[in-house]
This record gives structure tokens, sequence and C-alpha cells, in this order.
């Protein structure tokens, strides 16, 4: 346990940085992630908020389907908005083509450890996957399928509110905060 927990915020906190560096890519991002910078380019109320709300929204999602929470559950929903603001902040936007293909190269890299860190901890699903998992338990339809259904919906309207939609979005699609399956 004592591992545990240091392990699990480092993956979360890193998760948040590797977002960062993928959003000043500027080459595109994630699903839920344009969805954030589509409400944040309305609002104004920064990248790092706009995600701790939407995972709100999200944990609220889970209660008809009756979805179990986990610390690791909240304390993804709490940190990683803001290590991605805090790796905002950090990180130059508006950069030169071949650094920002480096930065979401690295981004990309960086998130795939955090995500081993994370999951690896045990504490439980990330809102997103939590509410994909949830979804496929059920309604019994294929994970893929609610999947799939969850990111292209987020993807859309983020592209509708103006977020980053670019080839980066498609390397992006890794799971955010995928559960423990087995």
């Amino acid at each position: 346990m004592t591992r545990r927990i240091p392990q699990l915020l480092i993956g979360l906190f890193l998760y948040g940085i590797g977002i960062a560096l993928m959003v000043r890519g500027e080459i595109g991002v994630a699903p839920w992630d344009v969805l954030s910078l589509g409400i944040d380019k309305h609002t104004h109320l920064g990248f790092g908020l706009i995600t701790v709300l939407l995972s709100g929204v999200v944990l609220l999602l889970w209660i008809p389907i009756r979805q179990r929470l986990g610390v690791g559950t909240v304390l993804n929903a709490l940190l990683v908005g803001p290590s991605a603001a805090v790796g905002l902040a950090l990180i130059p936007a508006g950069q030169d083509l071949w650094l920002r293909i480096i930065f979401f190269a690295v981004g990309l890299l960086v998130v795939g450890i955090a995500t081993g860190l994370y999951i690896g901890a045990h504490f439980g699903p990330g809102p997103r996957d939590g509410l994909m998992t949830g979804l496929h338990r059920r309604t019994g339809l294929k994970i893929w399928i609610v999947r799939t259904a969850i990111e292209v919906t987020v993807l859309g309207i983020g592209w509708a509110l103006g977020g980053n939609v670019g080839i980066g979005t498609e390397m992006a699609h890794a799971p955010r905060d995928s559960p423990r399956l087995g």
C-alpha cells in the first residue's frame, strides 16, 4: 500500500503533464481533451478546470448505471486537470512544427508511462473508463461499441465547439484512465 499511493499520485500528475505536452503539440488531442479545449474556447475557464468539471459530470453519469468508484477514481477526477494546467503554464505555446511534434510525441510517451503507473496502483477506474465499462455492463453492448459511441460523441461536440482535432487525435486515442479489466 505504501508504494501504491505514491505510484497513483505520480501517475496522475504525469498524466496531466503528458496531456499538456500533447495540447502544446497543437496537432490534435484525444477526444475528451478535444471537448475540454472546445469548452474552454467558449468559457475561458481553463483547460484544467474544465477537465475536472467534465470528470464530475461523468461521475454523475455513474449513478444511474450503478458504477462503483474507488479512491483512484476520485483522485483522477481531481488531479489530472490541475496537473495539466501546471504543464500548460510551463510549456510554451505556438512553437515551430518540429518542436510541436516533439512535444506531442513526448506527451504520448509520458501518458503511456503514467497510465501504467496509475492503472498498476489498482485504485479503481478513472471517470471516463468507468463510464465505458459501466455502460458495457448495463447494456450488454460490446466494449468497443460503447467506447466508440462515447468518444465519437465527445469528439463531435468538442470539434463543433472548436477543439483541436488533427492527426494527433488518432494517435492520442489511448485510454485516459483505463480500469483494471482482469
